[in-house]
């Protein structure tokens, strides 16, 4: 064994040696509770940080896009001269969210405007459970981890109603029943946008799918779904349901300042403001994660020559690189209006999905055609969707013309 092959199987296995030395310390019989707590405490830390990190470098990407300067003044305490580029900002944000003052309204439902919070980050961390992070890490493995994902992610959307409702607010309420419709409206293509996975693979196992999607086509292609024509446009569909999902831009109408305040989160502040804050940020980086291991080949390496690289770097460029994209979207686009954002779902999302669907069905059915027909394989998977979204594109705003406003004269 070369030295290379063995530094990298060293770094491969690194994180499970570390955490099987600390649980030897401990008694037989505690060493089951040590290793989950191990795990739970990893992710915790390992996504609290990178939330962290993701809101600084989020602010200053946007400022770059907005050609101003983003948050560079915080720095390290008692030493005011070492700015450090502002980069413990979110440390500072995270001392003033504690110590700010809970308000709660008097007329609201103590109870259920406290657990909303709590609830939405809780089920937001549950899908951290079953991603394969690297070759060797899955905190989880499931059988059905892909049902699993999307029951847990499910329950936020109680959350969100429920804190609308126990605010006693006509705006926070109003919010949280427009965040209901667009919850469920793009709950539908988010789903139909996995099932192809599951049907060419065979299997709801997160780890199993990325085993699916490892070696090389022609020596050094990767056989990544998102490489194929049904893969391709059930990961373009799962990215625009992801965006709405997560309320970001341009689907951020839950909280329309213009229109409902700060929607859902009007009577919340300090921590409680926070919770929703990181749950939002939390949902991203899962759904992030999934979108990896669906489409991207989880933590399968790009090209053989850097398959010494260890597994789990894969999996965290990749999803830097995504939520890096997403923060690009929030800079770029215009927010959406609720009609427009409700007829996308049903009207173009949802039977593109569907159709995309028997598109994964014929590309399963022909695996056996080679040569010729290997060609033909892909033209017709390619206009099965192509020409579909041309159409159903066009009839999205059928008779549907461009506003014209009319001002008063003065």
């Amino acid at each position: 064994m070369s030295a290379d092959v063995a530094s990298s199987a060293f770094l491969e296995r690194a994180p499970l040696q570390v955490r099987d030395a600390i649980v030897a310390y401990f008694p037989e019989a505690l060493q089951w509770l040590v290793h989950h707590l191990i795990t739970i405490s990893a992710i915790l830390t390992i996504f609290g940080l990178f939330f962290a990190f993701t809101t600084i470098a989020e602010r200053k990407l946007l400022g770059r896009l907005q050609n101003r300067l983003g948050p560079n003044r915080t720095g390290l305490p008692f030493f005011k001269n070492l700015k450090l580029f502002g980069l413990t900002q979110p440390f500072a944000d995270a001392v003033k969210a504690l110590t700010k003052e809970d308000i709660v309204p008097a007329r609201a439902d103590k109870l259920l405007h406290f657990l909303a919070p709590v609830v939405v980050v809780s089920f937001s961390l549950l899908g951290f459970a079953v991603l394969p992070y690297g070759r060797h890490l899955i905190p989880v493995e499931l059988d059905a981890a892909v049902l699993y994902f999307f029951a847990a992610g499910a329950a936020t959307e109680l959350a969100i109603f429920m804190a609308g409702w126990a605010s006693r607010n006509k705006y926070s309420l109003l919010a949280a029943m427009r965040a209901l419709a667009q919850l469920i409206s793009y709950e539908l293509p988010l789903l139909l946008s996995v099932v192809p996975i599951i049907l060419v693979t065979g299997t709801l196992s997160t780890s199993q799918i990325v085993v699916e999607q490892g070696g090389w086509a022609l020596g050094f292609l990767p056989q990544w779904h998102v490489f194929t024509p049904w893969g391709f446009a059930g990961f373009l569909i799962f990215l625009v349901a992801a965006l709405a999902e997560t309320n970001r831009s341009p689907f951020d109408l839950p909280e329309a300042e213009s229109e409902l305040i700060a929607g859902h989160l009007t009577e919340y502040s300090g921590f409680k403001y926070a919770l929703f804050f990181m749950a939002e940020y939390f949902g991203l980086t899962a759904l992030c994660g999934l979108g990896i291991t669906l489409f991207l080949g989880g933590w399968q390496a790009p090209f053989p020559f850097l398959e010494f690289i260890p597994s789990y770097l894969w999996f965290g460029l990749k999803l830097v690189a995504l939520i890096m994209f997403f923060i690009w979207l929030r800079g770029t686009l215009l927010r959406l209006r609720i009609d427009q954002l409700t007829r996308l779902a049903w009207q173009f999302m949802v039977p593109l999905a569907l159709i995309n669907l028997g598109n994964a069905a014929f590309w399963a059915l022909t695996t056996e055609w080679s040569g010729p027909l290997q060609v033909a394989r892909w033209m017709i998977s390619t206009a099965v969707i192509v020409i579909p979204f041309f159409f159903i594109g066009r009839r999205l705003s059928f008779g549907r013309g461009p506003r014209t406003y009319r001002y008063a004269n003065s």
